[in-house]
Order: structure tokens, then sequence, then C-alpha cells
């Protein structure tokens, strides 16, 4: 009988011993880090949010950074439109990184003086390859990009203009984006050359549709547009000779040489960390900052 209450108590001891080097081991184990909002206090969304007739039922919420100095001057800013708004300015709405536009531009002013407004447009999650390409693809679909750039040039641009102190001429207004959003800013700019006169097309997705040659074809003879064109060396084996063959396609038909920049970084990857790294450098060619 001694025997079995020692076995017993001997296995309690045991229990308790691996319970307490589990709660230990638990508690030993990194915890997690919430994500949190890193926006800067000159972003905001705007109240207003816009259902774009034709395209879905989403309501698209609009994000807006504002200058530094905006309410303490009474000058007027050029303007970007982007797309993906959800990555642009905050790590809590990322997919998997922010572009820290808000603190490059805020880094900009204190350095320069220079400013601008942005407007970002929220994707619409699911909807988003709807949104962002012109044409049907035959595995992906898509192909309401044209209603969604129409939507830009003729209701959200005249909106943020008559709001806020913008210089609302095609010189100063610039529409950029990344991936399927670099293929409608570059549909965008040149299907709209009076209203975005800057173009932004940052590892573009030009393999979605063969119609994207053609079209570049019967708008490349532009007068005015300036067009920015990014690809990294790493983000699959189609997009840098996709990049470089746009490039000589618009110069052959008649886009200005010294208006297109075209850069390859050999080591640039598809993601937001690449397209932070290069945003400056867009815009400075963009506006001869």
């Amino acid at each position: 009988m001694k025997k079995i209450v020692l076995l017993l108590f001997s296995l309690f001891l045991l229990m308790i011993s691996c319970k307490d080097k589990t709660t230990k081991k638990e508690s030993q184990q990194p915890k997690t880090a919430e994500k949190k909002s890193t926006k800067a206090a000159n972003v905001s969304i705007l109240k207003k949010e816009f259902v774009i007739a034709g395209l879905n039922d989403i309501s698209h919420k609009v994000w807006l950074y504002l200058p530094p100095n905006y309410k303490s001057s009474k000058d007027n800013y050029p303007v970007i439109y982007m797309h993906d708004a959800q990555n642009l300015f905050d790590d809590l709405t990322s997919f998997v990184g922010e572009w820290g536009i808000d603190e490059t531009l805020n880094q900009l002013y204190k350095k320069t003086g220079k400013s601008f407004i942005v407007v970002g447009v929220e994707n619409g999650g699911e909807k988003r390859i709807e949104e962002y390409t012109p044409w049907t693809h035959p595995k992906y679909g898509g192909g309401k990009g044209a209603i969604y750039v129409d939507f830009l040039a003729n209701q959200l641009k005249p909106y943020i203009d008559a709001n806020y102190r913008t210089k609302p001429e095609a010189n100063q207004t610039a529409i950029i984006g990344s991936s399927l959003g670099g293929l409608i800013s570059f549909y965008g700019g040149l299907k709209y050359p009076n209203v975005f006169g800057n173009i932004g097309a940052l590892s573009t997705s030009f393999w979605f549709s063969d119609n994207v040659n053609n079209f570049a074809k019967e708008n490349a003879n532009q007068q005015n547009t300036k067009l920015y064109l990014l690809v990294g060396g790493k983000e699959g084996e189609s997009m840098v000779p996709d990049t470089e063959n746009m490039s000589k396609l618009l110069l052959k038909d008649g886009f200005k040489k010294a208006q297109l920049k075209t850069k390859i970084v050999p080591e640039g990857k598809h993601t937001e960390s690449f397209w932070k790294a290069e945003f400056l450098e867009v815009i400075t060619f963009l506006y001869n900052l």
C-alpha cells in the first residue's frame, strides 16, 4: 500500500513539474507585435465616400495628404493621384507594408519647402483586378479600368479642385501606382493627357493584356506628358523585358525622349518597400524637383 501511495505522489510531483516547465516555456515565447497606426497627422480620410457608377457597389474611401504648411499658407499645390490607398500611408491598414508617402513628403518639405497634395483611392478588395485593368484577361478577368479612370478624371479631380487649394493644370497633376496600379496609371495618363500630365508607372503589369501595346501606339505621340517607368530585376522573368519593350515602343511612335525615364533596379522586388524607396526619385523627375 505504501508503495502505491509513494508512486501516486511521485506521479503528482512529475505532473506539477511538467506543467511548470510548460508555463515557463510559453512565457518565454516572443509576443507578436500588434500593428499600430503610422499615418502622419496631416493625413486624413474624407468623410465623403464614392460609389463609382458602373464599376461596382463598393463605397470607396479616399485618403488625403495635405502639406505641412497647408493651414498656415494660402498657397496652391500640385496634386498626385494614387491607388491602393490602404498601403500608402498607414502600416495598420497596409497589406504587407506601407509606402510611407506622408513621411517622405514631410521630410521633403522640411528640407526643400516643396509641397504636394496626395489623393489616394482605396481599392475594392476582391474587385481590385476589375478596377485596375482596362482589358480582360482569360484567367483573371477584369476589364473595368476605363470606368475607374473616368471617375478619377471626371468626378474625383473636379471634387478635389473645388474643395482644396490645388494647381489644377495637367503639368501639375500626376497619376502614380504600382503593379496593376501601374497599369491603370499608365492607361489613365495616356487616355487623359490634358488631366494627368505626369505618370508614374511602377512595376507595371504590362503582361496582363497585349491590348496595352496597341493602346500605347495609338497614344504615344504626346507632346507634354512625362512618364516614369520603374521595374526591378527580381520581379519575374517578363517584367524587365516588358518594360523595356514598352519604352522602345513609345519612343518609336512619337513619345518625347526627354519626357520619358526608364529605370531598372537589378535588386528590385515586387514589394511596397521597393516602391517606397523609389518614390522620391519618381516625383523628382516628374516635377523637376
